[in-house]
């Protein structure tokens, strides 16, 4: 009953986040300098075409008139129709938001899969060349921006090497529609459509480790100094001189408690993928909601410009929760006192 109500408070706390941020970003969008409609219809529209397109978008209203005509349509899916496309935002997003998953959930998968047993191999063999080298990489990570890496794998398997393509989500000469989750890659396996799945997936290495870099960091890094201080622990060293090998005691039995600090990091780093895809996206022409986002940006489209924003939130939200239980899960005084 504990941990059952310790969800529902998370729940709430995180739709009243969601709450602010969209009173917050709705404020924002709009005192921003700069006419939608002016920016919409071009420098040789006239005053009345203007003005009739911000009547149009209920931009001429009062500011509470707006939010509380947004936010009653957003309720029922309703997000306003965008400048920037004459549609509404809700299918932008529909359309635009796959892309970026698809995009994420790659990065993720790279961040956790390589982050893990490296932060592992480190601490096992601290001091050793694993060590430095995974040292080394977190302070890579942590210098240099996504998007130089981004670059840099650009020039490097593309231009010089030729190996991978650098731009978009598939080869121009296919056409694929994806239909079942949206995302090209998970769609062409399911489908058995392999040309189109190979396509995908050369399309998705490059972009994904770049956006992958920041985040397989600092799970290195945590995991290292997590894996360290259990291994330092009294249970452990009673294994040790009992001839248990320390490979197995690391992945066995210290692997799990020290996770459970570096779950939240995944977290927060699977969230925050989705800010940074905005360069990532732009850098090699990746069609998805961050690309949208920033059109959105240029062009003052407020209704894109929040909707984005507000789905940022959700997935901020929505990933800060799973990592909540899933702490929870692992960790059984937190599921006796029902909170993290």
């Amino acid at each position: 009953m504990k941990y059952l109500s310790f969800f529902g408070r998370r729940s709430g706390q995180a739709i009243l986040v969601l709450f602010g941020l969209s009173i917050l970003m709705f404020v924002l969008a709009r005192i921003v300098p700069g006419d939608p409609g002016r920016l919409a219809l071009g420098p040789n529209a006239t005053n009345e075409q203007v003005r009739a397109l911000d009547h149009d978008f209920g931009i001429d209203q009062p500011l509470w008139t707006q939010y509380t005509r947004y936010i009653g349509g957003a309720v029922h899916g309703d997000f306003g129709t965008a400048i920037l496309t004459r549609r509404n935002v809700f299918d932008d997003l529909r359309d635009t938001f796959p892309a970026t998953l698809e995009l994420v959930l790659a990065s993720t998968l790279l961040v956790v899969v390589l982050g893990v047993p490296l932060g592992v191999l480190a601490a096992l063999n601290r001091d050793g060349p694993i060590d430095t080298a995974a040292r080394l990489l977190t302070l890579f990570g942590v210098a240099v921006p996504d998007f130089l890496v981004g670059i840099a794998l650009q020039i490097a398997f593309g231009y010089s090497l030729g190996i991978l393509p650098i731009t978009g989500q598939l080869d121009p000469n296919l056409q694929f529609h994806a239909g079942i989750t949206g995302m090209v890659a998970p769609d062409a396996l399911l489908t058995g459509n392999w040309h189109v799945l190979g396509s995908a997936l050369t399309h998705l290495i490059l972009p994904s480790i770049a956006l992958a870099v920041a985040g397989l960091s600092q799970v290195v890094r945590l995991v290292r100094a997590s894996m360290i201080e259990v291994l330092r622990r009294e249970h452990v060293r009673a294994m040790e001189l009992r001839g248990v090998p320390r490979v197995r005691i690391a992945f066995k039995y210290a692997l799990k408690p020290a996770l459970i600090p570096a779950l939240t990091i995944v977290g927060l780093t699977f969230a925050s993928l989705f800010g940074e895809a905005f360069l990532i996206e732009a850098v090699f022409g990746w069609p998805g909601v961050a690309s949208y986002g920033v059109r959105a940006m240029l062009e003052k489209d407020l209704n894109a410009i929040v909707g984005v924003v507000l789905i940022v939130g959700v997935m901020f939200s929505i990933s800060n929760l799973a990592m909540d239980l899933l702490r929870g899960y692992l960790d059984p005084r937190i599921r006796l006192k029902g909170t993290v």
